[in-house]
């Protein structure tokens, strides 16, 4: 067993253009002060970290870290969410994810992918070159739009979709094998990879690949209605990260898991502050240090009802107090005695 490492924040959701969230100075400051030992940094917001400078200079590098340490706190991993989106895109949501990239390939899917993919292998090569042996990511979709099925899918279409899929990410986890770095997806409702079936499926067109892992959210569980604790025990060997998300589901009459397309506040399931929702992090905590995962425990903040910085305060006092510092010994050692191999035949009538 080992003790699980935080509190950490996931910086994505507090980086703004008003200081202190405005710069990697800033934010690292404020992150220290809620009570942060570590920061997950996205390496799509050049305000806080410039990818492309990070990959070639160490001087840019070793003032990044500098930064940090000076503030108080730690690098926990790279995130390439936003661009790992965007590997894999059904044109559906072209217009949508179109955002997410940089103006000059909006239009153009090949040309958006392709800067994807560089974007993606450049966050691997990063991680391996700050001593960080993890990144989190989005698996991007194809078959998303054709989750629920109606009308009926065309025999081969979601295998299509898989196959193409891990064609895709093949040669990424491949570079992270050579860099030492797992790949960790994070399960999510928009993503091919959203529950464990799908991971599975994935897994198996990627041969097992060793770098292919898992980012855990319980929020995305609880709001699929999947057991979120079994999901552990089911892999918990390819758990490699994991987000300290809460999330409520409320049912009525009129509405449920799909939520009626209303607005986060108004949905049957809705993402809260740590604490405030349904999910059971004690519960989880224990087990995933049964497990010996060796990461950090990551809060990342989405709640449709409290303001954002009380919830970053808040969430780092919750992550504090649900870590469990792993004993020593067992708790009976006290009454334990030396090995007699006469008294263990006696006792046994031999």
């Amino acid at each position: 067993m080992q003790t699980i490492k935080g509190p950490a924040l996931f910086l994505a959701q507090f980086i703004g253009d008003a200081a202190p969230f405005d710069s990697w100075d800033g934010i690292t400051r404020w992150a220290a002060d809620c009570g942060y030992t570590g920061v997950q940094v996205p390496t799509s917001d050049p305000r806080i970290l410039d990818l492309d400078k990070a990959v070639e200079s160490r001087v840019y590098r070793d003032q990044f870290l500098g930064v940090a340490q000076d503030n108080g706190v730690e690098v926990t991993e790279l995130s390439a969410h936003l661009q790992g989106q965007l590997v894999a895109v059904h044109p559906a949501y072209d217009a949508g994810f179109d955002a997410f990239a940089p103006a000059d390939v909006r239009g153009n899917p090949g040309a958006r992918q392709g800067w994807a993919v560089d974007q993606v292998a450049k966050t691997i090569r990063l991680s391996h070159l700050l001593g960080l042996d993890r990144m989190a990511t989005f698996s991007g979709a194809l078959a998303w739009p054709y989750l629920y099925p109606w009308p009926q899918r065309a025999p081969g279409l979601v295998e299509t979709a898989f196959d193409t899929l891990a064609e895709r990410w093949r040669p990424l986890l491949d570079l992270a094998q050579d860099q030492g770095v797992d790949i960790c997806f994070e399960i999510h409702p928009g993503e091919d990879l959203h529950d464990g079936i799908t991971f599975e499926m994935f897994l198996d067109r990627v041969g097992g690949h060793r770098r292919a892992n898992m980012l855990y959210d319980p929020s995305h569980y609880l709001l699929q209605q999947l057991d979120y604790l079994q999901n552990i025990d089911i892999y918990h060997d390819r758990i490699r990260m994991f987000h300290v998300k809460d999330a409520e589901f409320n049912p009525t009459g009129r509405q449920g898991v799909y939520g009626g397309f209303q607005s986060w506040v108004d949905r049957a399931g809705r993402f809260r502050s740590p604490g405030d929702g349904q999910v059971d992090f004690g519960a989880i905590f224990s087990k995933l240090t049964g497990y010996g995962f060796d990461g950090w425990a990551v809060v990342e903040w989405e709640c449709a009802l409290k303001h954002p910085e009380d919830g970053a305060r808040e969430g780092a006092r919750f992550v504090r107090d649900q870590i469990i510092r792993v004993t020593p010994h067992a708790f009976d050692d006290f009454a334990a005695s030396d090995v007699d191999p006469a008294a263990i035949k006696r006792a046994l009538g031999l």
